[in-house]
């Protein structure tokens, strides 16, 4: 990634890198990978010194957690690892550092098998469950359920621009699964034949506004007007604990290019378009005559459309969702990557 702080290995990188182009996708798969990259980061430092070797650790993280502003996992996976740091010397700084990211990792795979086992419970043999967007948790509910012998049919919506509907689709074609495939605009049809809207989560708020894949919320509305249930599924990892303080969760805009192609552009305002780019190299210069694309990847469920989120540690109602933060993460948690002169 351009603009890395010195002292950063290239495999962190290479993983910040991925998680941008959204190669490595899903917050839990994200979460997994920012520890990897930490430990692959404690392990190749060349630093001789303590305070050096913590230096590149909390550059590394910083580079890490520019990628994806709203997926909260991201930054709860560096927390958790950065805070594990210990010791004197280089070589306990390295062993410790390795150790909890190793820890957390296998508390996150165990997380999803509970979380799983928890959401399948809701879910009835005969159900038709509809789905939005690609979500490992929301499939874990599914799995359980069919490991229990429940059968269970799909609806799954597309989920433009990037169709991530494809890869839930793909998955439970694997596991036998009766799949229809629908356009995101055709969900309010389907929504009679539908007995659950299960989703997963980017982050959740403390007042329990569910952050997810833009078109969650208008899903969300239309199921609560046919009275169809609404689970959300989401490990713990995706609770925003800067949220208790009155913090925003910042809504990620991807490039245009994912909703409109060079060609299709120059088509629309009727003439040949360079794609020059703006520095980036990810974005048209704004040289046409008052075409504005915007390509939010997230929207904002509000808490009163969403009947249970379904953690690891249980489900429980949106409102309060906030109980569990508080428990979880006490008081308002810091970035430490920003914070590296006080270590």
């Amino acid at each position: 990634m351009e603009g890395a702080e010195p002292g950063v290995v290239p495999a962190v990188e290479s993983t910040a890198d991925d998680i941008t182009a959204m190669r490595i996708r899903g917050a839990a798969a994200i979460a997994d990978a920012a520890a990897e990259a930490l430990a692959t980061q404690a392990e190749r430092s060349t630093a001789d010194t303590p305070t050096a070797f913590e230096r590149g650790l909390h550059a590394a993280a910083e580079t890490l957690y520019e990628t994806r502003p709203t997926a909260v996992s991201l930054p709860n996976a560096l927390r958790y690892v950065l805070r594990g740091m210990d010791g004197d010397t280089v070589a306990d700084l390295r062993s410790s550092t390795i150790a909890r990211a190793e820890r957390f990792q296998r508390d996150l795979a165990q997380a999803q098998d509970r979380l799983g086992e928890i959401g399948a419970h809701r879910l009835q043999d005969g159900d038709t469950v509809m789905t939005h967007c690609h979500s490992t948790d929301a499939l874990a509910c599914l799995e359980a359920a069919l490991e229990a012998g429940k059968e269970l049919e799909a609806i799954v919506k597309e989920t433009r621009p990037r169709k991530q509907g494809h890869i839930t689709a793909r998955q439970l074609r694997e596991w036998d699964v009766p799949v229809t495939l629908i356009a995101d605009n055709a969900a309010r049809r389907y929504l009679d034949r539908t007995d659950h809207v299960l989703v997963g989560a980017d982050s959740i708020a403390a007042d329990g506004s569910v952050i997810n894949k833009i078109g969650t919320s208008g899903l969300a509305v239309n199921a609560r007007e046919r009275g169809v249930p609404v689970m959300v599924a989401a490990q713990t990892i995706k609770l925003h604990p800067d949220t208790m303080t009155g913090h925003t969760v910042e809504i990620e805009m991807r490039s245009e290019r994912e909703l409109l192609a060079d060609e299709e552009r120059a088509a629309i305002i009727g003439e040949d378009l360079e794609p020059e780019t703006t520095g980036d190299d990810d974005e048209f210069a704004a040289t046409d005559s008052g075409l504005t694309v915007e390509n939010p990847a997230f929207d904002v469920t509000p808490p009163r459309y969403v009947d249970a989120i379904v953690t690891e540690r249980g489900q429980f109602p949106p409102e309060s969702i906030v109980t569990l933060m508080r428990e979880l993460f006490g008081e308002l948690t810091d970035d430490p990557w920003n914070d590296y002169s006080s270590h």
